[in-house]
């Protein structure tokens, strides 16, 4: 079982948005999927109540016993957290569960800044675990056509964490499609935003197809 954690403790990165689509997109590549909404304000869980015939399967935690109370869930390909901002225990406790955590990041300084507290508590942990976690930005809300998003690759680069290649672009399908309980891969199968969470989706599994390699 493969847990990633997608965390940020500033708001508005998108992170509930990218933790749906991800959990989404490994389902629809076949993966058995859980989505674990550990934030007490329940974005994940609201979501997931407004379609009824909802495919994936979403759970509550938010409590910072994350990494027990996964060990009594039935095992999964994949769990996906979304986490919770501005709570420190809640962070922690998903970054003890995860085999990844996912950092979305808006293309501002002020949003690049914010995440240092958080980096120093993943950076804490894969010490820890002898590099085991594996950890990463994705940039996040991008605005198309603008150069603020090659700044804030250079920026984030100053914290020695990878950044994926795949950026997530501000679409108006994602608010739409979250109204509706779904995703850009199932409201618009075709659409940018649909292939570039699929993009994205891909690119997260090959990393744990990467790290299997290595210690094969």
């Amino acid at each position: 079982m493969k847990t990633i954690a997608v965390l940020n403790q500033k708001g508005g990165a998108g992170k509930t948005t990218i933790a749906t689509h991800l959990a989404r997109g490994l389902q629809l590549m076949e993966h058995d999927v859980l989505l674990v909404d550990s934030d007490p304000q329940g974005s994940a869980r609201d979501w997931a109540a407004v379609r009824e015939s909802q495919p994936l399967s979403v759970v509550g935690i938010d409590r910072p016993t994350i990494e027990r109370d996964l060990k009594n869930i039935a095992k999964k390909d994949y769990v996906i957290i979304d986490g919770a901002p501005q709570a420190h225990d809640l962070a922690m406790s998903a970054i003890k569960a995860a085999d990844m955590v996912l950092i979305p990041v808006q293309p501002s300084p002020y949003d690049v800044w914010a995440t240092s507290d958080l980096v120093d508590l993943v950076k804490q942990r894969m010490e820890v675990t002898d590099g085991a976690l594996q950890a990463a930005f994705v940039v996040s809300r991008a605005i198309k056509g603008t150069r603020i998003g090659n700044d804030v690759i250079d920026a984030l680069k100053g914290y020695d964490l990878p950044v994926l290649k795949t950026r997530i672009t501000q679409r108006v399908i994602y608010p739409v499609s979250a109204s509706e309980g779904t995703t850009a891969m199932d409201s618009e199968a075709n659409s940018e935003a649909a292939k570039e969470m699929m993009l994205l989706t891909r690119e997260i599994a090959a990393l744990f197809s990467d790290a299997l390699d290595l210690a094969a």
